[in-house]
């Protein structure tokens, strides 16, 4: 595939931003661009995902080159001259991909698509930032956590006796590993570990981000990937939505990051990313920014003035997690960073962006 754009004039810093029309790389590769002028930003996507071909004046608008290509293609990511950075955010992002029918495709993206990207960093001596997802832990482990209940959320209790990794305030980067987790998580935990050998192999600059849920304008949510931007979009156009699983009450909880507060943090790590050899950090929203699926019906009803009809399905999904919260300690205390948005800014900012491009929007998500 042919690239878009002259991409060959000499720069200070180069920042290839792979799935960079997709909602978390679109976000980061935009916003990057408009904090630092002086870069050149390009975004490399294959423009499969529905609603993705909608970031590229927006894109365009910020000052960000636009490649097409696809990361399980080495001859397209050869095309872009050598970046100083790759922000590797491209990946089949549902859950539930391969469970109902052939894995190829997650695994063809997730996993080989980031072994091309981590060996052409590799050749050309670019630091590396991977968007991981807290999908590597193990969905047993997970569910084994003590809880209680309550009447519109389950939350985490301090267990009888200590668990590596684990507190009230979530899930650090020391839980256990061991166990299934999708394949989807499988992919992303393999594609770390390839990355560390990489970073003791050859010294590359990298870091791992495992984001839990991110959430915010031009994502075009599923009810398997993006369930908040889904939940508020099945309000705002009318659609009916079911509670799945754990008695069908939807008393599921899931924190949630703003992708604004991802940018924030993303570019204080490649200000310093010389001192990161493959340090990972677990990222979220944490228990203040946390929801439950009955808690975002109602902050959805507010934020539209709409109510949609629920169904209820009681029987756990495989792959289902009962409850999630991130514990962001360690990139707080290496960064000083921590989310600044609450499920409140997260709810009103996707609503209010549904309804100033609704007509565009509404023949990409209005069906559903």
């Amino acid at each position: 595939m042919k690239g878009h754009g002259n991409l060959s004039a000499p720069m200070t810093h180069r920042v290839l931003v792979t799935g960079g029309a997709g909602f978390v790389g679109g976000t980061l590769a935009r916003e990057l661009q408009l904090l630092h002028p002086e870069w050149e930003v390009v975004a490399f996507d294959n423009l499969k995902r529905r609603g993705s071909e909608l970031s590229l004046q927006r894109l365009a608008d910020a000052g960000v080159r636009f490649v097409h290509g696809d990361v399980r293609s080495r001859e397209d990511l050869d095309e872009v001259p050598d970046p100083s950075v790759i922000l590797d955010c491209a990946a089949e992002p549902s859950v539930l991909a391969g469970l109902t029918g052939s894995p190829a495709y997650v695994l063809d993206t997730n996993l080989r698509g980031t072994l091309h990207c981590v060996e052409r960093a590799r050749q050309c001596g670019a630091g590396f930032v991977f968007v991981s997802t807290s999908r590597v832990y193990p969905v047993a482990t997970l569910e084994a956590l003590p809880f209680t209940e309550g009447p519109s959320r389950f939350d985490l209790e301090d267990a009888p006796q200590p668990i590596r990794g684990f507190s009230r305030a979530g899930i650090a980067e020391s839980f256990g590993l061991e166990g299934a987790r999708s394949i989807y998580g499988a992919t992303k935990l393999c594609s770390e570990l390839m990355i560390a050998e990489y970073v003791a192999a050859f010294g590359m600059r990298a870091v791992i981000d495992r984001c839990g849920l991110i959430a915010g304008p031009w994502q075009m949510g599923k009810v398997d990937q993006g369930v908040v931007t889904h939940w508020i979009a099945s309000h705002e156009f009318g659609r009916p939505l079911r509670y799945i699983g754990y008695g069908g009450a939807g008393k599921q909880v899931r924190d949630v990051l703003h992708a604004s507060d991802l940018v924030r943090l993303v570019d204080s790590q490649l200000a310093v990313l010389d001192t990161l050899h493959g340090d990972v950090f677990n990222v979220g929203g944490g228990r203040p920014c946390s929801t439950s699926l009955a808690e975002l019906t109602a902050l959805c009803r507010r934020a539209t003035s709409r109510e949609v009809p629920i169904a209820s399905e009681p029987e756990t999904r495989v792959a289902d997690v009962r409850i999630y919260l991130t514990d962001s300690a360690k990139a707080h205390a290496r960064f000083g960073w921590q989310p600044e948005k609450t499920m409140d800014d997260v709810v009103h900012d996707i609503a209010r962006w549904m309804r100033d491009h609704r007509a565009a929007l509404e023949r990409t998500m209005g069906a559903g």
